[in-house]
């Protein structure tokens, strides 16, 4: 492989409401449409040899609006699963537990359907993707979400997966994880399009 370009997915109602969003299989609203399609730009004159994808709406949506085509989906891509925190803000969640801070305190458990997950958990899950991204030739495209794409990107660097505290990410932009005289790199970070 010779880089790993990251796409998290474009704007929705929930993230645009800093709400935890992460099995809760949201829509992109028509801004983060827009977003999408703008990754195109710097996907061009890019050969990809594989793309991956979250299985959520919002990231294959955001994968078709950049021109992504092959599209495969991985279920380990999932965002962090929240818990008891899905769909809720970190003002929402501090009145309980104040100073609450998801990459120290993690989340609580939940139904079912969000049962919840440590970021160590979400960490095995990257180092999944990661060693399935590593045989592919040439450019490997991931289209997923900000925590985990935060994580994955600490883990991409031999840090813990908490470490992915140090990697802001907002909607709708494209990150480049490579190499730099063989040792693993980051070559661009949280960028707009």
């Amino acid at each position: 492989m010779e880089e790993l370009i990251l796409l998290r997915h474009g704007a929705t109602a929930w993230s645009t409401a800093m709400r935890h969003t992460g099995r809760t299989d949201v829509p992109l609203t028509p801004e983060g449409e827009e977003q999408a399609r703008a990754l195109a730009g710097a996907l061009k004159g890019r050969t990809i040899s594989l793309v991956l994808s979250s299985p959520a709406r919002r990231a294959l949506r955001t994968a078709e609006l950049a021109g992504l085509t092959g599209v495969r989906t991985d279920t380990d891509m999932w965002e962090w699963d929240y818990g008891g925190y899905e769909g809720i803000t970190t003002a929402e969640i501090r009145e309980t537990r104040p100073g609450w801070y998801l990459w120290r305190d993690g989340v609580i458990p939940g139904d079912a359907e969000h049962p919840g997950e440590t970021v160590e958990q979400v960490g095995e899950r990257a180092d999944r993707v990661i060693a399935r991204a590593l045989p592919a030739d040439g450019t490997v495209a991931l289209v997923a979400h900000g925590h985990f794409l935060r994580v994955l990107a600490a883990r991409w660097l031999g840090l813990p997966p908490r470490d992915g505290k140090l990697f802001k990410l907002d909607t709708g932009t494209v990150s480049v994880l490579g190499f730099e005289h063989g040792e693993r790199a980051v070559g661009r970070w949280n960028a707009p399009i």
